[in-house]
């Protein structure tokens, strides 16, 4: 197949399919009501992860730590600690060990974004992370985005990963409703007054050095409303359920500890729900009529697919986010020079020996 011109502003072509197979189809009916509601782009900022590319790979990379993280450095971290682990429990032999270590001891030193070990390449990738608006406000989720067939609410219960299993493949052939979303992006760039200068001009020049884009698997946060717009108020999650099951979480367990309802020191299983039904539910306490509150909105949320829902005055909103990943001759953009990193690089873990033995700090 013909790549394209792939040299610095050269572009890939963009192999378009239709689908046919039912589910399928019905996805793309859904895009292309979506597309036809959106109104603006909403740029919330840069995500980070790693993604690996192994030489049976070919263009391809495979994302193997999720791209959630918000500077590069901890993106770094995370790579240092899967190589760390990896040295300690699924290395063959010494020498792998020697060569994971290696890797290991870079990553505590040196703001490494592209390494190979053990025959396998690691990148520390970079995304955009944006969300549509249109006459309803941002974009909710849509009926075919993935939900479970019987919601669980049980925190002891983990949520879908981010990601996983991932592989981003420039070539692979696309639905004309992503095809038309990654031409319509491929100009994106930063602009505003409120950017500073060089990360304005890291933008423009990422069109040249990486002028392809694939879109990478919606996720899904929980905004609430300001009189600015929009603020986050959750991480994103694989699916709706998920970022629904945060915002139960936020209100039954998290916000009445920050705000003084439930004591600090109280059982970890207690919360909103518990503390009430301790109480017997009197209209006299005061901290039990509150609780009510936040357990009686949470339990709304259980009510259906809800995804929008007011408490205390504030609307609180499942919203549909995606990520935008540039793409080059050299396969997907790391980290820009502008980017900011909230820590330095340092010491995760305890010293490791050739044998895999933990060595305790002296």
């Amino acid at each position: 197949m013909d790549r394209g011109d792939l040299r610095p502003r050269g572009s890939r072509p963009v192999v378009v399919r239709v689908p046919v197979e039912p589910v399928e189809a019905a996805v793309e009916a859904d895009a292309l009501d979506a597309a036809a509601r959106a109104g603006d782009v909403v740029v919330r900022g840069p995500l980070f992860g790693v993604a690996a590319q192994s030489p049976e790979d070919g263009p391809r990379w495979r994302v193997v730590l999720e791209v959630t993280a918000g500077c590069p450095q901890q993106a770094r971290d995370a790579l240092n600690s899967r190589l760390w682990f990896h040295a300690k429990d699924e290395a063959k032999d010494r020498a792998e060990r020697r060569a994971l270590l290696a890797a290991v001891a870079r990553l505590e030193r040196e703001r490494v974004d592209d390494l190979v070990v053990c025959g396998t390449r690691y990148r520390v990738v970079r995304a955009e992370e944006y969300a549509v608006s249109g006459p309803g406000g941002m974009e909710a989720p849509r009926p075919t985005d993935p939900e479970p067939l019987v919601p669980d609410w049980d925190r002891a219960v983990g949520e879908p990963g981010i990601d996983e299993e991932l592989v981003v493949d420039p070539d692979a052939p696309v639905t004309p409703t992503q095809a038309f979303e990654q031409l319509a992006l491929r100009g994106l760039c930063y602009t505003g007054d409120r950017f500073p200068e060089e990360v304005r001009a890291d933008s423009r020049q990422a069109l040249d050095t990486h002028p392809d884009v694939l879109v990478m698997p919606p996720t899904f946060s929980v905004v609430e409303r300001t009189a600015d717009g929009w603020r986050p108020v959750s991480g994103p999650h694989a699916t709706p359920h998920a970022a629904r099951k945060s915002l139960d979480f936020a209100l039954t367990w998290m916000w009445p500890r920050m705000r003084g309802h439930i004591p600090q020191d109280a059982d970890p299983r207690t919360d909103a729900r518990t503390w009430a039904a301790a109480d017997g539910g009197r209209s006299a306490d005061l901290r039990a009529a509150k609780l009510a509150a936040y357990a009686g909105a949470a339990d709304t949320l259980r009510t259906g697919r809800v995804n929008r829902l007011e408490f205390q005055d504030v609307l609180y909103q499942i919203v549909r986010t995606r990520r935008l990943l540039r793409w080059g001759p050299d396969g997907p953009e790391g980290p820009r020079p502008s980017d900011v990193n909230s820590q330095d690089p340092a010491r995760i873990h305890l010293t490791l020996d050739e044998d895999g033995r933990v060595l305790p700090d002296e």
